[in-house]
């Protein structure tokens, strides 16, 4: 039997084939959608998966401000956040942050579900979120999940 055919592949920097991928949030439940979105950035679709190497796709998510939170956690729900001061702990729902800056509230949650260390932080680069439904990358001519 010949056992050079059972190698592993590993992906690296330079044979990863990533793609550019669109994501309409219109009427999408938040967090289910955010799932979707950390294993396609992540690269888990793929066969080719690596787990120490960025082999996601780029995704261009539109309309993020139609996106829907599920039960009362539109109110409810707080992101905490610290200024790095004494006594300078923030807090804020998804109401107040979608009022101020609409596309967070799906960066926050994608953010969340991807690995926290350098890996993960080079992954989030690959997510750009907009309010609207139009992107600047077009360009990149970007198919529609």
């Amino acid at each position: 039997m010949n056992t050079l055919s059972y190698k592993t592949v590993s992906a690296n920097k330079k044979t990863v084939n990533k793609e550019w991928v669109v994501v309409d949030a219109q009427g999408e439940i938040l967090g289910r959608l955010s799932t979707k979105i950390a294993m396609i950035i992540r690269g888990k679709n793929k066969p080719s998966f690596t787990p120490n190497v960025d082999c996601g796709d780029n995704v261009i998510v539109i309309n993020a401000d139609k996106v829907k939170l599920t039960g009362n956690k539109f109110n409810d729900k707080t992101y905490v956040s610290y200024t790095g001061y004494p006594g300078g702990q923030r807090f804020i729902s998804p109401k107040e942050l979608m009022a101020k800056h609409p596309e967070r509230v799906i960066e926050k949650a994608v953010r969340g579900m991807l690995p926290k260390n350098r890996l993960g932080r080079a992954l989030f680069g690959n997510l750009y979120v907009y309010a609207g439904s139009e992107h600047p990358h077009a360009a990149q001519n970007p198919k529609t999940i």
